[in-house]
């Protein structure tokens, strides 16, 4: 684990993968196919998808299988392709059994400021990604490291995923990442949430993926670490953030943009 948290200071990295577990064998295929491309091109890769959306907007969108089988399920993507693993959590209790399976814990960025889920995840050990919640400036992601760090945890990551404008859209303030960088931190840069438009869609988020290409290019010339991005293969049909996820198809093209 302090190899893995020493290459993520040290190499260009990507997290990418579906917004969720949608079947066992999607999740697969998106592993292998991924791991080929960001392979080719010299990023070290991390595998990211949720067990559960547990902020979904409304009561009947799909959230996904659940803990005890979305783990089994990211447990096989690591075993099978060798590669790290990463998936959000959304209540304390789940940090003891995802940081038995996964590298690194992500807590959402409405969640960001929860102090007990920030503690549970440092305790695990495991490396900790802070998204940025859209209401929150980037000097004042200092006080949510300082909770992973107060339980002896500073192998942690911090991701910005754009700010509230408004009502029902998002914005980068690129100011807020080169804030950030001065904690010493790795910076990782959520490229497809970056391109929401929160509840936009009549009971769902919407988004516009046209611009993930030109968002990871910009942040790439402020040198951040860590690239984030969701892939799918068919986004138009995807059971969660559709509308910003990028096709698999044109996956290797935007990648190119930022090697």
């Amino acid at each position: 684990m302090e190899h893995l948290y020493q290459r993520l200071q040290t190499e260009k990295f990507i997290i990418a993968g579906p917004c969720v577990i949608e079947n066992e064998n999607m999740v697969m295929r998106l592993a292998e196919e991924i791991k080929k491309i960001t392979e080719d091109l010299g990023f070290l890769y991390i595998f990211k998808a949720s067990f559960d959306k547990a902020n979904r907007t409304s009561i009947d969108s799909f959230r996904g299988p659940g803990l005890e089988e979305g783990l089994r399920i990211l447990e096989k993507v690591k075993r099978e392709f060798q590669i790290p693993i990463t998936t959000d959590i959304h209540e304390s209790y789940q940090a003891k059994p995802v940081g038995e399976v996964v590298d690194i814990l992500q807590i959402p960025a409405f969640l960001s400021r929860q102090t007990d889920l920030l503690i549970s995840a440092g305790e695990t050990g495991k490396i900790v990604n802070i998204k940025k919640a859209q209401f929150i400036d980037g000097k004042d992601m200092i006080y949510q490291a300082q909770k992973v760090e107060s339980v002896g945890n500073s192998k942690i990551l911090l991701t910005e995923r754009g700010s509230m404008f408004g009502l029902g859209n998002l914005v980068i303030d690129f100011r807020q990442m080169i804030d950030m960088k001065e904690f010493g931190y790795p910076i990782v840069i959520d490229v497809t949430h970056s391109t929401q438009k929160p509840s936009a869609l009549n009971g769902k988020s919407g988004g516009d993926r046209k611009y993930a290409p030109y968002i990871a290019k910009l942040a790439n010339a402020i040198d951040v670490n860590g690239f984030f991005f969701e892939v799918h293969e068919n986004p138009e049909k995807a059971l969660s953030d559709g509308a910003n996820m990028v096709y698999l198809k044109d996956f290797r093209k935007i990648l190119e943009g930022i090697r």
